[in-house]
C-alpha cells in the first residue's frame, strides 16, 4: 500500500493532487521520474553508481539503495507513471528530526539552458548558496509526544541569512527548539548528534575525505540529509545520527577533475557544525552579556538619581 511520506521536508510533495513521492510499508521510497532528461539522468546515475566498483563500501552507505524503476499509480491521479524505487531513508526512525541541506554555491550543471541558469542563479543569490556554499532547504524538529514536530514554513526558510543558518543549525540540536525568536537554543543534543565518533560531523568528514580524491562524479543540486532521533539523544549515549545524500538529477561525469563546487559547500557546512561543537553556548553567553549590560545600566541609573 503506497502512501504519502510523513517526513519529507523538501522537494515536490504528493499532496493536493500534485505529483510527488510515495512510500510503502517495506521501507521503499518511490520517486516519480521527471519527464525531461532529469528523470533519465537520475536513473543513469543510480545505475552507474550501483555497479561502479571504484566506490568504497564505507561511502555507499551515504547513498540510498537503488532497487530499479517501476510503473506505479501516480499520486496526482494521472495513471501509471515511472518511478525510481529507492531505500526509504527515514523508515527505521520513529520520530526523526531531519534537515535537508542543498550543497554547492552553484546549483546548475554546465551546458544548462539559459532559462534554467537564470532560475537557479536567482535562487542561489536570494538564499545563502552563493555566500556560504550551501542552503537549508527544509527541516523538521521533533520535540515530544505532546508538542510533536516543529516544521518552519518554506517561505521563512527561503529567506534565511547566514546568521539564520547558524541559528537553525543550533536549534536543530536543541531541546527547546521553537518558533520563538527570543528563546535561545540550548544546543543540549549537540555533543551526541553532531559530535562523537559516529556523529554527523564525523560522517561529514568521512564524505569530505572521499570527495577530496574522487573524480568520478560531479554533484550539482544534490542535498545532504541530516537525521537523528530526539528520544535517543535525550538518553545521552547515542542519537542514531545519519548523513545521507539525495537528489541526483544533475550529476555529471567527473572526467578526472575534483568536484570543487560540492566539496567547497560541504567544507563550509562542516565549519558551521564544528563551531557549534566548540562554542555550543554562544547564544546563551550573548544573552547573559546583554542581560548583564542592562542590569549595569539600570544600576548606574539608580545610583545617579
Amino acid at each position: 500500500m503506497l502512501k504519502v511520506p510523513l517526513h519529507q521536508v523538501a522537494g515536490h510533495q504528493a499532496c493536493d493532487g500534485k505529483l510527488g513521492p510515495l512510500v510503502d510499508e517495506s521501507g521503499r521510497f518511490c520517486k516519480p521520474l521527471q519527464s525531461d532528461e532529469r528523470g533519465s539522468d537520475e536513473v543513469a546515475f543510480y545505475t552507474s553508481f550501483s555497479s561502479n566498483t571504484r566506490i568504497p563500501d564505507h561511502i555507499r552507505r551515504f547513498f540510498p539503495v537503488f532497487y530499479g524503476t517501476q510503473l506505479l499509480e501516480a499520486s496526482d491521479g494521472s495513471g501509471l507513471h515511472p518511478h525510481l524505487v529507492l531505500q526509504d531513508l527515514v523508515s527505521k526512525h520513529l520520530n526523526p528530526s531531519i534537515m535537508d541541506v542543498k550543497i554547492g554555491s552553484r546549483t546548475w550543471p554546465p551546458e544548462s539552458s539559459e532559462d534554467y541558469i537564470k532560475k537557479c542563479l536567482k535562487k542561489d543569490r536570494e538564499s545563502t548558496s552563493l555566500a556560504l556554499g550551501f542552503r537549508i532547504s527544509g527541516l523538521q524538529i521533533y520535540g515530544s509526544k505532546e508538542s510533536g514536530y516543529w516544521k518552519p514554513e518554506k517561505k521563512l526558510i527561503q529567506k534565511f541569512s547566514a546568521e539564520d543558518v547558524r541559528l537553525f543549525l543550533r536549534k536543530f540540536v536543541s531541546s527547546n527548539a521553537s518558533a520563538d525568536s527570543d528563546l535561545e537554543p540550548d544546543c543540549s543534543f549537540a555533543s551526541v548528534v553532531y559530535g562523537g565518533s559516529t556523529g554527523i560531523l564525523a560522517q561529514l568528514l568521512e564524505l569530505k575525505a572521499w570527495l577530496e580524491d574522487q573524480t568520478i562524479f560531479h554533484f550539482y543540486s544534490c542535498s545532504v540529509l541530516l537525521v537523528y532521533e530526539n528520544e535517543l539523544a535525550l538518553k545521552g549515549s547515542s542519537s542514531g545520527a545519519e548523513v545521507k545524500l539525495v537528489d541526483f538529477a544533475h550529476v555529471l561525469e567527473g572526467r578526472g577533475v575534483i568536484d570543487h563546487n560540492f566539496l567547497g559547500g560541504l567544507c563550509s557546512l562542516i565549519k558551521f557544525i564544528s563551531e557549534i561543537l566548540t562554542t555550543p553556548d554562544e547564544y546563551t553567553t550573548k544573552a547573559c552579556l546583554q542581560d548583564s549590560e542592562k542590569n549595569h545600566f539600570f544600576s548606574d541609573s539608580g545610583t545617579n538619581e
